[in-house]
């Protein structure tokens, strides 16, 4: 009843999805430049994860991000489903009458998605005999937090560590969900495979370390690497960059997030050596920009 007569952008999103994060600043910018225009955006989070469904995890992660609009928790996936969508990022706009009008998914296309802001807006403005407001806002110009990617370049796809959402992406054949595992890095690695070293819980949607220490081994081909990754207890996590320790290592993993691990200087193929102290560490993907 709220959103009768308003312009609405529905944002499908999950809170550690890197695709999603790198899509908020153009967000939380249109928020506060159309909020009194009729814009209401609402961010709908439907979890991949597990610990994504933790309330106080989600506005934890909705304060560290600024975000102003409401946010909704879709644990059970019911609006998910009742827009038959499959995607995270997933942006629909509604018009006055509650009408679906555009919708896209992924990263980019935002001065078209603006324009289509505009022209529902301004259909808004029409039927309530308003002035319209192409003539006073032009289009966002790039936040200053915002983030380039040269997608062209980062060929190695997103991986995941869980049986649920293997996708192929581990070097190993014939794995048991939920058995442990001592593994061993192989002498001769493949790129996009990765390789553990150490006792693995091999979990639904993680790699849980089950011994003292562990290993993490992967050659990619993008510039910045991400992990989504928590610990039970504190574990603290070791970055080597083409074997050289990269210097914003992160350590003290204990809250369940999105971590940027390493940057190179340029988009080529890298390997990341991940050494890991502490059992209770779980990893669930590496992503990549």
């Amino acid at each position: 009843q709220q959103l009768k007569g308003k312009v609405v952008l529905v944002d499908f999103w999950t809170y550690t999805c890197i695709n999603c994060i790198r899509t908020l600043p153009y967000l939380k910018e249109w928020d506060k430049k159309y909020r009194d225009k009729g814009l209401v955006i609402v961010g709908v989070h439907t979890p991949e994860f597990e610990f994504e469904k933790k309330y106080e995890n989600v506005l934890k992660a909705v304060n560290d991000y600024q975000i102003k609009y409401p946010v909704a928790q879709d644990n059970n996936y019911a609006t998910w489903h009742s827009y038959q969508n499959r995607y995270w990022p997933h942006k629909y706009l509604v018009d006055i009458d509650g009408y679906i009008r555009y919708d896209h998914i992924g990263e980019g296309a935002y001065e078209e998605t603006e324009r289509m802001i505009h022209l529902l807006l301004n259909e808004r403005m029409e039927r309530l005999n308003q002035n319209n407001i192409s003539s006073s806002l032009g289009l966002t110009s790039k936040p200053n937090d915002a983030v380039d990617v040269d997608f062209y370049n980062v060929k190695t796809p997103e991986i995941y560590f869980g049986y649920q959402f293997d996708r192929g992406n581990l070097g190993y054949q014939g794995l048991k969900p939920n058995s442990i595992t001592d593994f061993k890095i192989s002498p001769s690695p493949y790129k996009n495979y990765v390789y553990l070293s150490g006792k693995w819980k091999y979990n639904a949607d993680n790699m849980e370390l089950i011994s003292d220490d562990g290993e993490i081994f992967l050659i990619f081909e993008a510039r910045k690497v991400n992990i989504v990754a928590g610990s039970e207890n504190a574990s603290n996590a070791y970055i080597y960059l083409d074997n050289n320790k990269f210097n914003n290592s992160i350590a003290n993993v204990k809250e369940f997030k999105l971590y940027n691990v390493a940057v190179a200087e340029n988009y080529d193929t890298h390997a990341i050596d991940m050494i890991v102290e502490g059992k209770g560490f779980k990893i669930y993907t590496f992503t990549f920009g």
